[in-house]
């Protein structure tokens, strides 16, 4: 299995970074850590001795050394620099090119708000990459666990959602951490939202939480650590805030059913998740393991 993370000598990139290393370990895969530089500045000999185009590639290489001289010795790590246009299109094909299995970027940028502010590659990368892509929220290279602890996988009802606990099982299964299924319920009647009163609502969403645990079950070793439940609020953002999280959690959540098949779309729960959440989430295409699969 192969991770590629995008990389910038910033706190965000440090934060892709460790997220990466967390994955890698947890996975027994291969990392790479990648640059993405415009495609001027891909032939240095047209540039003069000492120009800035010249002096940043160079630059490029050094952050990139080292990032390598970070990462632990039981990570098998790479580095490369690319060129494109867009960073967002340079990683993809990176990952493409090295058959990775998924991309790991910061999310500090500008945007949403609280721990997660995506720049605008982050948000390219989220409605368009054809492999998952792993946000690390901001902070991350300063927690103390140095694997995934748990893997939480928020189950909704719509297609795609078999998909999305195969892929949640796989890893889960692959990493040997436990499994938890969660079932967000937003009582307060939006547009697109399930209608009825609060008992009828809850009822429903216990009936699919028993039918996903279920499900998991049966694909995962016994006695394999898999839990369900069920959280409600007024809105997703207070659902979400009601779960408890620790240090090495991460979250995986499915693409909207507006994305192409085999491409992300971040939908609206999901962006309205990342408001509040404090662990990396994992977002996960439409047909992603008919073409590749977790080990």
């Amino acid at each position: 299995m192969k991770l590629i993370v995008g990389y910038l000598a910033t706190p965000g990139g440090a934060d892709a970074l460790a997220l990466g290393v967390r994955l890698a370990r947890t996975l027994g895969a291969e990392l790479g850590v990648s640059i993405i530089l415009p495609p001027d500045r891909m032939v240095p000999s047209l540039v003069p001795v000492g120009g800035y185009d010249e002096l940043l590639a160079e630059q490029a290489e050094h952050w990139l050394a080292e990032a390598r001289a970070s990462i632990p010795a039981d990570v098998v790590a790479g580095t490369h620099v690319s060129f494109d246009d867009s960073c967002a299109d340079g990683l993809i094909k990176e990952a493409a090119r090295v058959q990775a299995d998924l991309i790991v970027v910061g999310g500090s940028g500008g945007g949403l708000a609280g721990p997660y502010s995506l720049g605008s590659v982050v948000n390219e990368l989220l409605h368009s990459a054809p492999v998952p892509v792993a946000v690390a929220p901001r902070g991350s290279r300063h927690w103390s666990e140095n694997r995934v602890r748990e893997v939480t996988c928020a189950i909704g009802e719509r297609a795609g959602a078999d998909l999305l606990l195969e892929t949640a099982v796989r890893f889960s299964r692959a990493a040997g951490t436990p499994l938890r299924l969660v079932s967000l319920v937003a009582l307060d009647p939006m547009f697109g939202t399930l209608r009825g009163d609060d008992d009828a609502v809850r009822g429903r969403a216990l009936a699919h939480a028993e039918h996903t645990l279920e499900t998991a079950k049966s694909q995962l070793p016994e006695d394999f650590p898999v839990t369900s439940t069920i959280v409600d609020g007024r809105t997703v953002e207070e659902a979400v805030s009601k779960l408890q999280w620790r240090d090495g959690d991460v979250i995986m959540v499915g693409s909207s059913r507006l994305s192409a098949p085999k491409r992300l779309f971040l939908g609206s729960t999901a962006a309205k998740m990342l408001r509040v959440l404090e662990v990396p989430m994992v977002v996960v295409p439409r047909d992603q393991f008919e073409a590749s699969d977790l080990p």
